[in-house]
């Protein structure tokens, strides 16, 4: 055990520690101590020593899917567990908790392998894939979460377990997120992927109908093959000289694309008739250039957002949700429609549910909670008709709201699962069951 070397403690007027800051800027951090490990023995000491003292247990490594803020007991900040172990033969990578999905990429693309990642790269990992993982293959390849071998992790016992397939603790870890314990490490399979045809078609959403744009898209999304991922998006961007040229203070609507065939070109012909195209990043890359696909900001910011999982995409009900988020409601409202389908319908021994969802929605505002959500729920609610549940990956800043991120039959089996690992509820509400 490497000991109190290796954690660090202070009081929560010390709240400009950088352990407390993340990629969400929105929520505060004042946790009554913080343990920064560096291995797994550590881990344990940090889950006991909250365990110990009835406090709550609050993990994190990079402050991407921060719920909300957090006031008193236990933050493990998981930042400096960051090995990355890539076996080529095998075809799997080890990732400790710290780590970013940008380092498995770089250290897998040597080998012409990819991991199961997502759009940005500066995301962690193992929080990415404990939500399920949706990625940029995600309809060739599945769920992030479909490919894990095994997991470690110490739960609220205070106990290190070594999670397989066929467990309950790693079905349940594979969708319910850190509401068990911290993941110190995890296997994962890799896929052979060394260049890929992606990129963007952005146009003028002043120029073209945005409604008529996503009915096109919803069209096309019935035409394409498994194998390739898309969606949809729209953003009224400020006029700031920060942005480039192009998207300065213009309306724009957006199609991203990611394929691995070679009839990428064919396949995305369609897209073009939609009108005028303001932008085309469209190309063959290599791998390590996917995160340029969605170009996601990569600075800390605040941010709320949440998601809805639907059964399919009414063409009345999606020219009503752009109305609602669009350039005259004075806002910034990010709107993203994921296809869904091809792998990421299969079933899986994981708990990530709606698999049956044929798009997923997430729209994303800035400013403050309540002001943000009197904002997007109406949205929310003109897709209500269609909407199977959420999606745990993309409830930022609703960690209030847990209704409908799982459904009754896999809430039942994860709170059958909590109660046994962390029957002190160290880890938060969850699945039904309350501390």
């Amino acid at each position: 055990m490497s000991g109190c070397a290796s954690i660090l403690w202070f009081m929560t007027h010390q709240s400009d520690h950088s352990e407390l800051i993340g990629f969400q800027t929105a929520f505060d951090l004042r946790p009554d101590a913080v343990f920064s490990p560096s291995d797994t023995d550590d881990v344990v000491a940090a889950v006991r020593h909250a365990a110990d003292r009835k406090l709550s247990v609050a993990v994190e490594a990079t402050g991407h899917g921060r719920p909300g803020p957090v006031t008193g007991g236990v933050l493990v900040s998981t930042k400096g567990m960051d090995r990355v172990t890539v076996d080529p033969a095998a075809r799997t990578v080890r990732v400790q908790p710290g780590v970013r999905w940008g380092q498995v990429v770089a250290a897998a693309a040597p080998h012409g392998l990819a991991p199961i990642n997502g759009s940005a790269p500066g995301v962690g990992a193992v929080s990415y894939t404990l939500g399920g993982g949706l990625g940029i293959l995600a309809r060739e390849f599945g769920y992030a979460a479909d490919h894990v071998r095994w997991l470690d992790v110490v739960t609220g016992d205070g106990r290190l377990h070594h999670a397989s397939p066929g467990s309950e603790l790693y079905w349940a870890l594979l969708g319910g997120g850190h509401r068990l314990g911290v993941v110190t490490e995890l296997e994962i399979g890799l896929v052979p992927v060394r260049t890929l045809y992606g990129g963007s078609l952005a146009f003028d959403g002043r120029q073209v109908d945005p409604a008529a744009a996503l009915r096109a898209y919803e069209a096309w999304t019935r035409t394409v093959p498994d194998g390739l991922t898309s969606s949809f998006a729209a953003v009224p961007y400020p006029d700031l000289p920060a942005l480039p040229p192009h998207l300065r203070g213009r309306y724009v609507i957006s199609v991203r694309v990611a394929h691995t065939g070679a009839d990428g070109d064919q396949l995305v012909a369609p897209l073009r008739e939609i009108g005028p195209v303001l932008a085309d990043s469209l190309r063959e890359m290599p791998y390590t250039e996917s995160h340029t696909i969605h170009s996601d900001p990569d600075f800390p910011h605040a941010y709320y957002g949440d998601s809805a999982v639907l059964s399919g995409l009414d063409p009345e009900e999606g020219g009503e949700l752009l109305r609602l988020t669009g350039p005259e409601v004075g806002a910034m409202v990010v709107v993203q429609v994921n296809h869904l389908g091809g792998a990421l319908a299969r079933p899986a021994g994981n708990s990530v549910p709606w698999r049956d969802g044929r798009f997923l929605v997430r729209l994303l505002t800035t400013g403050e909670r309540e002001k943000a959500r009197a904002l997007l729920d109406p949205a929310f609610g003109v897709l209500a008709p269609r909407t199977l549940g959420r999606a745990v990956n993309f409830a930022f800043g609703a960690g209030d709201r847990g209704e409908g991120l799982y459904d009754p039959e896999t809430q039942k089996r994860l709170a059958g699962v909590k109660s046994t690992y962390d029957p002190a509820n160290l880890f938060g509400d969850g699945y039904g069951v309350s501390a």
